[in-house]
C-alpha cells in the first residue's frame, strides 16, 4: 500500500472536492502561541521565516486544443513547495492529463540579467561632469563592476555607471515565479481546471481581548473580544478568497527553506469590520474555522478578522497562589539530602484568572492557541488600563482557561525552613518549613493558595500540619489560607521522607 506525504494527500483531497469559483486560502500556523507580533513583518523580510504555510485552491478557465498543451501561470507565490503542485481538467477530467509540471523561479535581476551577455557588445553610460560619457565594448567581467573590452584591445573597469544599453532581453529569464504544465487533452475548447499547491511565507494567530470588572469577592466579569490576525509574504496576493483556518497541532514535515527573489516594503495593518464571521467546525482531529465572506489577502500585508461576536459578562475567578519555593527544583534519581537545597525562597504572589469555557459562562467555542491581553476600566476618568497577559493553548469547549496577570504588589509571602534531620542509614529525613503570607491592603481580606514542591524523594508523608491541604499531584500539596486586612497567615507543616 502506498503511503501518500502529508502534503501531497492535502492537495489530493483539495481536488476532489466539488467545482467552487475562484480562490480559496487554507491557512496552518506552526507558531509557538503568543510570540508573535504584526511589528516582526512591518518592514517586509523574509517569507520563508513565517512559521505558518497555506493550501490554496484557484479555479481557473484556459482554452486547449486537441493535444499537446504549455500552459504558464505566472502570478503565484514564490515560496510555493513544488512537489505539492496538481492540475486537474473539471471539463474533462477523464481524458486529460498532465505531461510534465515545473516551477520557474531563475526571476530576472540586475546581475542575472548582465551575466547572460558576458561576451556581448553592451554601452555603458557614466556621469562625467555635469553630462553623461558612453563606452562602448565587449562585456568580459560583471564581478566587483563591469569589465568592458574596447575594439582596440584595452579594457576598462565600469565601478559606477549611470545607465546600461543592452541589445534585447535574452531568453530564459522570467520577471515572476510561475507554474507550467504540459497538459494533453482529447476534447478542444474551454476548460475548466483547478490547481492547487502549498506555499510558505503565511500564518495566523488569535488574539483575545478582554476587558476585566469586579464581581464580589473573588469573582468577576470579562467582556471578551477574539481576533485572527494572519500574515501574507508568500510572494502572491489573492483577491476574493475564501478563507479558512486550521487550529490544532498538524504533523508535518518540514521541507528544505525556499528563499524569494526580493522583499517589498509591507503594507500597514488592515482590521476587517464586522460582516459574516467565522463559523467553526470538528475537522479530524483539529478545528476548522470558515469565514463567511470572500475576503482580500494582500502580498506583504498584515490583516486583522473578528474571530468570533463579543462576549460580555464571562463569569470568572481571581486567584492568588504563592509558590514560595524557587524556581528549577524538579524529579531526581535519588533522594536529595543535602540540608540546604531548595530553601531559596520566593516573595511574590501569583495573580491568576480561571474562566470556564462554557456556553453556561457566555463562551463554549473551541478557542485557537493565543495571547490574551486583559485590561480594566478606571472609574476616573473611564479609560481601559493594561493589567497584564498570558499565552493560552488550544483550549476545548467546557474546559478552564487559566491567565496568569502578574503578581500582587500588596500580598507577598516568606517561606523558611525551620528543621531539618537526616539519617541515611535508616534511609529516611525530615524537614520542617513554615510559610507565611501577609496582606499589606487596609480594606480588603484575601484568599492564598500556598503551593508546595516535595521535591527531595517520591516517597513521602506529611506528618504534623497546622491545617488541612489538598494535593494536586504525586508531589505538589496546596494549602487554602484566608488573610484578613492588614493581617497574615501562617501554614506550618512537616514532611517525612524515606526510600
Amino acid at each position: 500500500m502506498n503511503r501518500l506525504r502529508p502534503a501531497v494527500a492535502a492537495v489530493l483531497a483539495a481536488l476532489a472536492l466539488p467545482a467552487a469559483a475562484g480562490t480559496a486560502v487554507t491557512l496552518y500556523s506552526s507558531a509557538q502561541p503568543g510570540t508573535l507580533s504584526p511589528s516582526t513583518f512591518r518592514n517586509g523580510g523574509e517569507g520563508s521565516a513565517v512559521p505558518g504555510y497555506a493550501l490554496v485552491r484557484e479555479d481557473r478557465r484556459f482554452d486547449l486544443k486537441s493535444g499537446r498543451n504549455l500552459i504558464r501561470v505566472p502570478d503565484v507565490p514564490a515560496l510555493i513547495d513544488p512537489t505539492t503542485v496538481s492540475f486537474a481538467s473539471l471539463t474533462d477530467p477523464k481524458d486529460t492529463r498532465v505531461v510534465e509540471q515545473s516551477f520557474e523561479f531563475d526571476l530576472t535581476s540586475t546581475q542575472k540579467l548582465l551575466s547572460r551577455y558576458l561576451d556581448r557588445e553592451i554601452t555603458v553610460e557614466q556621469p562625467r561632469g555635469q553630462g553623461v560619457g558612453a563606452f562602448t565594448g565587449t562585456l568580459v567581467g560583471v564581478q566587483g563592476g563591469l569589465t568592458l573590452k574596447a575594439a582596440d584591445g584595452s579594457v576598462r573597469i565600469v565601478n559606477g555607471y549611470s545607465g546600461v544599453t543592452l541589445p534585447g532581453l535574452p531568453g530564459g529569464l522570467i520577471s515572476k515565479p510561475t507554474l507550467v504544465w504540459d497538459v494533453e487533452t482529447a476534447r478542444p475548447g474551454t476548460h475548466e481546471a483547478r490547481i492547487a499547491y502549498q506555499t510558505g511565507g503565511m500564518t495566523w494567530w488569535a488574539d483575545y481581548n478582554v476587558v476585566y470588572s469586579e464581581a464580589g469577592a473573588d469573582r468577576c466579569r470579562l467582556d471578551v473580544s477574539a481576533w485572527v490576525t494572519i500574515v501574507n509574504q508568500s510572494g502572491a496576493s489573492y483577491e476574493d478568497a475564501k478563507l479558512k483556518l486550521v487550529a490544532g497541532d498538524v504533523q508535518r514535515v518540514q521541507p528544505a527553506r525556499v528563499y524569494p527573489a526580493a522583499a517589498p516594503r509591507a503594507q500597514g495593518l488592515v482590521r476587517e469590520e464586522k460582516a459574516r464571521g467565522f463559523e467553526e467546525k470538528s475537522f479530524f482531529e483539529y478545528h476548522l474555522y470558515t469565514l463567511g465572506r470572500p475576503v482580500s489577502l494582500a502580498q506583504n500585508a498584515t490583516k486583522q478578522i473578528e474571530l468570533f461576536p463579543g462576549a460580555t459578562g464571562v463569569g470568572c475567578r481571581k486567584v492568588m497562589v504563592y509558590n514560595g519555593q524557587a524556581a528549577g527544583y524538579g524529579s531526581y534519581g535519588s533522594p536529595v539530602t543535602d540540608r540546604g537545597y531548595g530553601t531559596q525562597g520566593n516573595t511574590k504572589v501569583d495573580v491568576l484568572l480561571r474562566v470556564r469555557n462554557a456556553e453556561s459562562n457566555g463562551m463554549g467555542m473551541p478557542l485557537p492557541a493565543g495571547k490574551l491581553r486583559v485590561a480594566r476600566r478606571d472609574e476616573a476618568d473611564g479609560s481601559l488600563e493594561f493589567i497584564g497577559e498570558d499565552l493560552v493553548d488550544h483550549t476545548p469547549r467546557d474546559e478552564t482557561v487559566t491567565v496568569k496577570l502578574g503578581s500582587a504588589f500588596d500580598v507577598v509571602g516568606e517561606r523558611r525552613q525551620v528543621d531539618f534531620r537526616v539519617d541515611s542509614s535508616a534511609k529516611w529525613m525530615e524537614e520542617e518549613v513554615e510559610v507565611r503570607v501577609r496582606n499589606r491592603k487596609r480594606d480588603e481580606a484575601v484568599d492564598v493558595a500556598v503551593r508546595e514542591t516535595l521535591y527531595r524523594w517520591s516517597n513521602w508523608t506529611i506528618t504534623r500540619r497546622s491545617q488541612d491541604f489538598e494535593k494536586e499531584d504525586a508531589r505538589t500539596v496546596r494549602f487554602p489560607v484566608h488573610v484578613a486586612a492588614g493581617g497574615e497567615a501562617v501554614v506550618r507543616y512537616t514532611v517525612r521522607y524515606s526510600w
